[in-house]
């Protein structure tokens, strides 16, 4: 089974910079996308990247949160800046099964890490 592993979570003031790792073996072919849920509130869609390089961001990181992938390495990156305390959240990388995908696709389609935290202070 792959499961993608994250890293890089933590706190920050508002305004700060953070940069958030996945490993996901076997990924090289497949859609890669970040996610995110705050207390009390569903799961969302953060920003996607197929192994084109295409990517697809919700609207309210457009502009502040960069994903990128590394071939080589097998990870996925995700450059988050600006950052404000809406951005506060449990941050899951998520390994597409397929080629494809969508930040509104079903859940079942990936496999998923366990979370790394990301908290912004006022």
């Amino acid at each position: 089974q792959v499961q993608p592993v994250e890293s890089g979570g933590g706190s920050v003031q508002a305004g700060g910079s953070l940069r958030l790792s996945c490993a996901a073996a076997e990924s090289n072919e497949s859609c890669l996308a970040w996610f995110r849920q705050a207390p009390g509130k569903e799961r969302e869609g953060v920003a996607r990247i197929y192994a084109t390089g295409t990517t697809k961001y919700v609207d309210s990181v457009q502009g502040r949160f960069t994903i990128s992938r590394d071939f080589a390495r097998n990870t996925v990156y995700l450059q988050m800046n600006s950052l404000s305390p809406e951005d506060t959240a449990m941050y899951y990388c998520a390994l597409s099964r397929y080629r494809f995908c969508e930040l509104s696709s079903f859940a079942d389609t990936f496999y998923w890490g366990q979370g790394t935290q990301v908290t912004v202070s006022s």
